[in-house]
């Protein structure tokens, strides 16, 4: 039997070195590649201020999660969702490093995500659409287009929508199908109504700096990082 969890992550910001904290989590559990209807879906009380990128991102406020519990209280049922699973995750350094960020503050006994997953590692669906689709765009928006998925209630970032999507992106690129359903026998993912917030809306643009041959490691990086979290800015994920 294979189990396979798709997540996603909202957050204060960026840089999880900085003490920027996980503010949403949404996972979706696929079992031999079909959907079982379990979800995993949290705010989170980071105990920080949320940058203002990251509000124009994913319209999640301070006051909103004021009265969510925080990370500490939720870590054990969320380690026992994914533990044992092949997390499937777009930009997987981002979630990961955000991820392991949180159980090391619950102290050096919390396992870290290595140690909870299949194998000790994320599969990167944004790693596998750049194989797949070389120069092409690989936002989940894009992808969501690509592979005829309807993401228009995808106005803003949300982690339990996105980790839906994405299990249909993943399925899709994994098995050229058109949509979850079509693999599932009509057992679509069941997502709960999440609770209502107030969110912006509005496209940006974004930058793209020619890196030097030194640079240019350290610079795809960072754009694995903005490119999958900003991707309703119109950077190409």
């Amino acid at each position: 039997m294979l189990r396979q969890v798709v997540l996603d992550t909202e957050t204060t910001g960026i840089e999880p070195e900085l003490g920027h904290r996980i503010i949403e989590i949404g996972c979706v559990e696929l079992v031999n590649r079909r959907p079982t209807g379990r979800v995993f879906h949290e705010y989170i009380q980071p105990d920080r201020d949320i940058d203002q990128g990251a509000y124009d991102v994913h319209g999640i406020s301070n006051e909103f999660l004021s009265d969510k519990p925080r990370f500490a209280q939720i870590a054990d049922k969320f380690i026992e969702f994914i533990q044992g699973s092949q997390l499937v995750i777009h930009n997987a350094a981002f979630d990961v490093g955000f991820m392991d960020a949180e159980f090391r503050r619950l102290g050096p006994k919390t396992p870290l995500t290595a140690d909870l997953c299949f194998e000790g590692k994320a599969l990167d669906s944004l790693k596998m659409a750049r194989q797949k689709r070389p120069g092409q765009r690989n936002s989940l928006d894009a992808l969501c287009k690509a592979f005829g998925i309807d993401n228009s209630s995808r106005e803003l970032h949300g982690a339990l929508l996105d980790a839906q999507l994405l299990a249909e992106v993943y399925l899709s690129m994994t098995r050229e199908q058109n949509s979850l359903l079509a693999s599932s026998g009509g057992n679509t993912v069941q997502v709960p109504q999440a609770q209502a917030i107030e969110r912006l809306g509005g496209q940006r643009q974004g930058c793209v700096i020619a890196p030097s041959a030194d640079e240019a490691l350290a610079f795809d990086a960072l754009l694995d990082t903005l490119r999958a979290k900003n991707d309703s800015l119109g950077w190409d994920a």
